[in-house]
């Protein structure tokens, strides 16, 4: 009796493990695709670190958590900022100065020889770095946001709380079925 209800609670708790993975799989497929293909969290963006321009501190494969920039002109030398160059390719690297009273940046990223060649316009700053980073992470998040990454992140789940919700079902009607073949021996 005791193996019954460990079992029971083991099939409970991985019912709601996969109704919990399979809900936080659309969330972050839909927050993502709402967002532009920029999943967010709590306010912050989550960013996928592309090239090794600053590492140790961010590695390759990474997720960072970036604030969206609200007030472009706060920015100090020292910070860590997210931008876009002029071909729309996000960059965070650190500003090393600030010029024109806070309306251009001077940027290097830390593992880079030099500067940026282009300052950044305040404009073109879309947050600053929260100094929270997941290791790995990114290179899941990357496939994600891929076509094929966003259909497996929705069907994978689903199939397992359905090969879950049929295993459960078959269960229950084999449980269903000893008492009737009981009756029966008894008559």
């Amino acid at each position: 009796m005791k193996g019954k209800t460990i079992l029971k609670w083991i099939s409970n708790c991985l019912s709601t493990l996969f109704i919990i993975l399979l809900v936080c799989a659309v969330l972050i497929v839909i927050s993502s695709r709402a967002a532009g293909g920029e999943p967010s969290l709590f306010g912050y963006q989550l960013k996928t670190v592309l090239s090794g321009s600053m590492e140790p501190e961010m590695p390759v494969g990474s997720i960072i958590f970036i604030q969206l920039a609200e007030k472009k002109e706060t920015f100090k030398s020292g910070d860590v900022i997210t931008f876009k160059t002029k071909d729309d390719i996000l960059v965070t690297h650190r500003i090393i100065e600030v010029q024109d009273s806070g309306q251009r940046f001077i940027t290097k990223g830390d593992n880079n020889n030099g500067p940026d060649v282009e300052p950044v316009l305040a404009q073109n700053v879309v947050g600053k770095y929260t100094g929270w980073t997941i290791p790995y992470l990114g290179y899941a998040l990357h496939f994600v946001n891929t076509k094929q990454g966003a259909v497996l992140m929705l069907i994978i789940p689903g199939l397992l709380f359905l090969g879950h919700a049929i295993f459960t079902i078959w269960r229950t009607l084999r449980l269903i079925e000893v008492p009737k073949e009981s009756n029966l021996k008894e008559e």
